[in-house]
Protein backbone atom coordinates (compact mmCIF):
# COMPACT_ATOMS: atom_id res chain seq x y z
CA UNK A 1 0.00 0.00 0.00
CA UNK A 2 1.11 3.54 -0.70
CA UNK A 3 0.92 6.39 1.74
CA UNK A 4 -2.60 7.26 0.63
CA UNK A 5 -3.93 3.68 0.71
CA UNK A 6 -2.70 2.87 4.18
CA UNK A 7 -5.89 1.09 5.08
CA UNK A 8 -8.57 2.09 7.50
CA UNK A 9 -7.80 5.28 9.38
CA UNK A 10 -8.64 6.40 11.98
CA UNK A 11 -8.64 13.15 18.30
CA UNK A 12 -8.79 17.09 25.25
CA UNK A 13 -7.43 20.27 24.61
CA UNK A 14 -6.77 23.64 26.20
CA UNK A 15 -8.18 26.82 24.73
CA UNK A 16 -6.38 27.42 21.39
CA UNK A 17 -3.88 30.26 21.22
CA UNK A 18 -3.89 32.05 17.89
CA UNK A 19 -0.82 33.32 16.10
CA UNK A 20 -1.47 35.44 13.02
CA UNK A 21 2.11 36.59 12.71
CA UNK A 22 2.41 34.98 9.27
CA UNK A 23 -0.85 36.42 7.92
CA UNK A 24 1.23 38.39 5.47
CA UNK A 25 2.28 35.20 3.72
CA UNK A 26 -0.14 34.91 0.83
CA UNK A 27 -0.31 32.71 -2.22
CA UNK A 28 -2.25 33.60 -5.32
CA UNK A 29 -4.70 31.33 -7.14
CA UNK A 30 -5.99 33.67 -9.83
CA UNK A 31 -7.98 36.26 -7.90
CA UNK A 32 -8.41 33.94 -4.94
CA UNK A 33 -5.80 34.94 -2.36
CA UNK A 34 -4.77 32.23 0.08
CA UNK A 35 -4.06 33.30 3.66
CA UNK A 36 -2.01 31.19 6.05
CA UNK A 37 -2.07 31.28 9.85
CA UNK A 38 -1.47 28.95 12.75
CA UNK A 39 -3.47 27.81 15.75
CA UNK A 40 -1.76 26.65 18.95
CA UNK A 41 -3.67 24.28 21.22
CA UNK A 42 -3.04 21.21 23.32
CA UNK A 43 0.71 21.66 22.91
CA UNK A 44 0.63 21.44 19.10
CA UNK A 45 0.75 23.94 16.25
CA UNK A 46 -1.86 23.52 13.52
CA UNK A 47 -1.21 25.31 10.19
CA UNK A 48 -4.36 26.60 8.50
CA UNK A 49 -4.90 27.86 4.96
CA UNK A 50 -7.91 29.81 3.73
CA UNK A 51 -8.72 30.96 0.23
CA UNK A 52 -11.35 31.07 -2.49
CA UNK A 53 -14.74 32.68 -2.83
CA UNK A 54 -18.28 31.63 -2.12
CA UNK A 55 -19.75 29.39 0.51
CA UNK A 56 -17.47 28.60 3.47
CA UNK A 57 -16.14 25.02 3.42
CA UNK A 58 -13.79 23.30 5.87
CA UNK A 59 -11.80 20.38 4.45
CA UNK A 60 -10.42 17.95 7.04
CA UNK A 61 -7.72 15.51 5.88
CA UNK A 62 -7.31 11.99 7.20
CA UNK A 63 -4.61 9.81 8.67
CA UNK A 64 -1.48 9.85 6.48
CA UNK A 65 -2.83 12.72 4.35
CA UNK A 66 -1.96 16.41 4.42
CA UNK A 67 -3.03 19.75 2.98
CA UNK A 68 -0.39 19.29 0.31
CA UNK A 69 -1.75 15.87 -0.66
CA UNK A 70 -5.25 17.37 -1.07
CA UNK A 71 -4.08 20.36 -3.07
CA UNK A 72 -5.84 19.47 -6.33
CA UNK A 73 -9.19 18.99 -4.62
CA UNK A 74 -8.68 22.15 -2.59
CA UNK A 75 -7.90 24.25 -5.65
CA UNK A 76 -10.95 22.94 -7.51
CA UNK A 77 -13.22 23.69 -4.56
CA UNK A 78 -11.84 27.22 -4.25
CA UNK A 79 -13.47 28.18 -7.56
CA UNK A 80 -16.83 28.43 -5.78
CA UNK A 81 -16.07 27.95 -2.08
CA UNK A 82 -14.16 29.84 0.58
CA UNK A 83 -12.04 26.84 1.57
CA UNK A 84 -10.35 26.34 4.93
CA UNK A 85 -7.99 23.40 5.24
CA UNK A 86 -5.32 22.40 7.74
CA UNK A 87 -2.89 19.70 8.86
CA UNK A 88 -3.63 17.37 11.73
CA UNK A 89 -1.00 16.93 14.45
CA UNK A 90 2.04 15.00 13.24
CA UNK A 91 1.13 15.63 9.60
CA UNK A 92 2.50 18.09 7.05
CA UNK A 93 3.56 21.37 8.64
CA UNK A 94 1.78 20.64 11.93
CA UNK A 95 4.01 19.92 14.91
CA UNK A 96 4.54 16.53 16.47
CA UNK A 97 2.51 15.56 19.54
CA UNK A 98 2.86 13.31 22.55
CA UNK A 99 -0.39 11.51 21.72
CA UNK A 100 -2.12 10.45 18.52
CA UNK A 101 -5.57 9.26 19.50
CA UNK A 102 -8.93 9.76 17.86
CA UNK A 103 -9.90 12.28 20.55
CA UNK A 104 -6.63 14.17 20.02
CA UNK A 105 -7.27 14.51 16.30
CA UNK A 106 -10.88 15.50 17.01
CA UNK A 107 -9.55 18.28 19.23
CA UNK A 108 -7.48 19.58 16.28
CA UNK A 109 -10.63 19.88 14.15
CA UNK A 110 -12.42 21.47 17.12
CA UNK A 111 -9.70 24.09 17.49
CA UNK A 112 -10.00 25.07 13.82
CA UNK A 113 -13.79 25.27 14.02
CA UNK A 114 -13.57 27.35 17.22
CA UNK A 115 -11.27 29.79 15.46
CA UNK A 116 -13.78 30.19 12.62
CA UNK A 117 -16.59 30.82 15.11
CA UNK A 118 -14.56 33.66 16.62
CA UNK A 119 -14.42 35.31 13.20
CA UNK A 120 -18.19 35.89 13.35
CA UNK A 121 -18.76 34.56 9.83
CA UNK A 122 -22.09 35.20 8.09
CA UNK A 123 -22.96 31.50 7.72
CA UNK A 124 -21.99 28.12 9.11
CA UNK A 125 -19.56 26.09 6.98
CA UNK A 126 -19.93 22.95 4.95
CA UNK A 127 -17.72 20.39 6.69
CA UNK A 128 -15.94 17.95 4.35
CA UNK A 129 -13.84 15.09 5.71
CA UNK A 130 -11.69 12.54 3.92
CA UNK A 131 -11.14 9.11 5.46
CA UNK A 132 -10.39 9.65 9.16
CA UNK A 133 -11.44 13.25 8.55
CA UNK A 134 -14.94 11.99 7.72
CA UNK A 135 -15.17 10.25 11.10
CA UNK A 136 -13.95 13.41 12.82
CA UNK A 137 -16.57 15.45 10.94
CA UNK A 138 -19.44 13.19 12.04
CA UNK A 139 -18.29 13.23 15.66
CA UNK A 140 -17.80 17.01 15.64
CA UNK A 141 -21.24 17.66 14.12
CA UNK A 142 -22.95 15.32 16.59
CA UNK A 143 -21.30 17.11 19.53
CA UNK A 144 -21.81 20.68 18.24
CA UNK A 145 -25.32 20.97 16.81
CA UNK A 146 -25.95 23.99 14.64
CA UNK A 147 -22.28 24.71 13.92
CA UNK A 148 -22.13 23.18 10.43
CA UNK A 149 -24.46 23.60 7.46
CA UNK A 150 -23.97 20.11 6.03
CA UNK A 151 -21.53 17.22 5.93
CA UNK A 152 -19.72 15.70 2.97
CA UNK A 153 -17.96 12.46 3.88
CA UNK A 154 -15.31 11.06 1.53
CA UNK A 155 -14.59 7.35 2.02
CA UNK A 156 -14.81 7.31 5.79
CA UNK A 157 -17.18 7.29 8.77
CA UNK A 158 -18.47 3.94 7.55
CA UNK A 159 -20.38 1.74 10.07
CA UNK A 160 -18.85 -1.45 8.70
CA UNK A 161 -20.32 -4.62 10.18
CA UNK A 162 -16.89 -6.22 10.69
CA UNK A 163 -13.66 -4.66 12.03
CA UNK A 164 -10.94 -3.86 9.52
CA UNK A 165 -8.09 -5.35 11.53
CA UNK A 166 -8.49 -8.84 12.94
CA UNK A 167 -6.07 -10.83 15.05
CA UNK A 168 -5.30 -13.03 12.04
CA UNK A 169 -4.04 -10.19 9.84
CA UNK A 170 -2.65 -7.81 12.50
CA UNK A 171 0.98 -8.76 11.83
CA UNK A 172 0.57 -8.24 8.09
CA UNK A 173 -0.90 -4.77 8.55
CA UNK A 174 1.81 -3.77 11.03
CA UNK A 175 4.41 -4.82 8.46
CA UNK A 176 2.71 -2.65 5.84
CA UNK A 177 2.84 0.38 8.09
CA UNK A 178 6.46 -0.30 9.02
CA UNK A 179 7.27 -0.12 5.32
CA UNK A 180 5.21 3.04 5.04
CA UNK A 181 7.08 4.66 7.93
CA UNK A 182 10.37 3.85 6.18
CA UNK A 183 9.14 5.46 2.97
CA UNK A 184 8.13 8.52 4.95
CA UNK A 185 11.77 9.24 5.80
CA UNK A 186 12.23 10.76 2.34
CA UNK A 187 9.42 13.26 3.06
CA UNK A 188 10.76 14.57 6.36
CA UNK A 189 10.74 18.36 6.66
CA UNK A 190 8.32 18.69 3.72
CA UNK A 191 4.65 19.61 3.54
CA UNK A 192 3.82 15.93 3.03
CA UNK A 193 5.60 14.44 6.01
CA UNK A 194 3.88 12.15 8.52
CA UNK A 195 5.63 11.77 11.87
CA UNK A 196 3.65 8.85 13.29
CA UNK A 197 5.38 5.51 13.81
CA UNK A 198 4.09 2.25 12.40
CA UNK A 199 2.82 1.24 15.82
CA UNK A 200 0.98 4.54 16.26
CA UNK A 201 -0.70 4.12 12.87
CA UNK A 202 -1.64 0.54 13.73
CA UNK A 203 -3.05 1.55 17.13
CA UNK A 204 -5.12 4.32 15.51
CA UNK A 205 -6.62 1.90 13.02
CA UNK A 206 -7.58 -0.43 15.84
CA UNK A 207 -9.13 2.51 17.69
CA UNK A 208 -11.07 3.58 14.58
CA UNK A 209 -12.54 0.09 14.30
CA UNK A 210 -14.00 0.65 17.77
CA UNK A 211 -15.14 4.19 16.88
CA UNK A 212 -16.92 2.98 13.76
CA UNK A 213 -18.66 0.20 15.67
CA UNK A 214 -20.62 2.92 17.46
CA UNK A 215 -20.82 5.59 14.77
CA UNK A 216 -24.45 4.89 13.87
CA UNK A 217 -25.44 6.61 17.11
CA UNK A 218 -23.46 9.68 16.00
CA UNK A 219 -25.45 9.79 12.77
CA UNK A 220 -28.69 9.60 14.77
CA UNK A 221 -27.59 12.68 16.71
CA UNK A 222 -26.75 14.70 13.58
CA UNK A 223 -29.58 16.69 11.98
CA UNK A 224 -27.58 18.23 9.11
CA UNK A 225 -27.80 17.13 5.45
CA UNK A 226 -25.20 14.44 4.74
CA UNK A 227 -23.63 13.30 1.49
CA UNK A 228 -21.23 10.35 1.21
CA UNK A 229 -18.72 9.92 -1.62
CA UNK A 230 -17.45 6.36 -1.45
CA UNK A 231 -15.01 4.16 -3.35
CA UNK A 232 -16.26 0.97 -4.98
CA UNK A 233 -12.94 -0.82 -4.27
CA UNK A 234 -11.61 0.71 -1.08
CA UNK A 235 -8.92 -1.98 -0.70
CA UNK A 236 -8.09 -2.16 -4.41
CA UNK A 237 -9.49 -4.28 -7.20
CA UNK A 238 -7.43 -7.41 -6.65
CA UNK A 239 -9.48 -10.60 -6.70
CA UNK A 240 -7.04 -12.25 -4.30
CA UNK A 241 -6.06 -11.87 -0.66
CA UNK A 242 -8.14 -9.79 1.74
CA UNK A 243 -9.25 -7.14 -0.79
CA UNK A 244 -12.56 -8.76 -1.87
CA UNK A 245 -13.75 -9.22 1.71
CA UNK A 246 -12.62 -5.74 2.72
CA UNK A 247 -14.47 -4.21 -0.22
CA UNK A 248 -17.58 -6.24 0.56
CA UNK A 249 -17.45 -5.09 4.17
CA UNK A 250 -17.05 -1.48 3.02
CA UNK A 251 -20.13 -1.60 0.81
CA UNK A 252 -22.12 -3.44 3.50
CA UNK A 253 -21.38 -0.62 5.96
CA UNK A 254 -22.80 2.02 3.62
CA UNK A 255 -25.87 -0.10 2.87
CA UNK A 256 -26.40 -0.54 6.60
CA UNK A 257 -26.21 3.22 7.15
CA UNK A 258 -28.56 4.13 4.29
CA UNK A 259 -31.15 1.58 5.43
CA UNK A 260 -31.33 3.39 8.77
CA UNK A 261 -30.75 6.91 7.43
CA UNK A 262 -32.35 6.93 3.95
CA UNK A 263 -32.01 10.72 3.66
CA UNK A 264 -28.22 10.38 3.27
CA UNK A 265 -27.18 10.93 -0.35
CA UNK A 266 -24.61 8.38 -1.53
CA UNK A 267 -22.28 8.67 -4.51
CA UNK A 268 -20.01 5.81 -5.62
CA UNK A 269 -16.78 6.37 -7.55
CA UNK A 270 -14.98 3.58 -9.38
CA UNK A 271 -11.81 4.01 -7.34
CA UNK A 272 -9.88 2.77 -4.33
CA UNK A 273 -9.28 4.64 -1.09
CA UNK A 274 -7.01 7.12 -2.90
CA UNK A 275 -10.07 8.68 -4.57
CA UNK A 276 -9.45 12.08 -2.94
CA UNK A 277 -6.20 12.22 -4.93
CA UNK A 278 -7.13 10.33 -8.09
CA UNK A 279 -10.69 11.60 -8.60
CA UNK A 280 -10.53 15.19 -7.35
CA UNK A 281 -12.52 16.69 -10.28
CA UNK A 282 -15.37 14.21 -9.81
CA UNK A 283 -15.47 14.84 -6.07
CA UNK A 284 -15.45 18.62 -6.54
CA UNK A 285 -18.31 18.32 -9.01
CA UNK A 286 -20.36 16.22 -6.59
CA UNK A 287 -19.79 18.76 -3.79
CA UNK A 288 -20.76 21.55 -6.16
CA UNK A 289 -23.89 19.61 -7.10
CA UNK A 290 -24.96 19.06 -3.51
CA UNK A 291 -24.60 22.79 -2.94
CA UNK A 292 -26.70 23.58 -6.00
CA UNK A 293 -29.36 21.08 -4.92
CA UNK A 294 -29.47 22.57 -1.43
CA UNK A 295 -29.77 26.04 -2.91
Amino acid sequence: MTKETSAVEAAGSREPRRDHGDDGERGKRGDRAVRHFTIHHDGVTIPVSRGGRGRLLVLCPGLNSTQADLRELTELLRHDHDVVTFDLRGHGRASAADRYSFEAFLSDLGAVMAELERLDLPATPVLVGYSLGADLAVHYASEHPGTVAELVLIDGANPVPEPFITEADAAAFLAIWEELATQQESLRDTARQVLLTAQEIFDLNVEVDVVRSGILDRYRRTDRPISMIMSTSMAGDSGEGPAPLLNQNWRAGVERLVREQPHIATFWLDADHRLAFTHAPEIAQIIRGTHDAAG
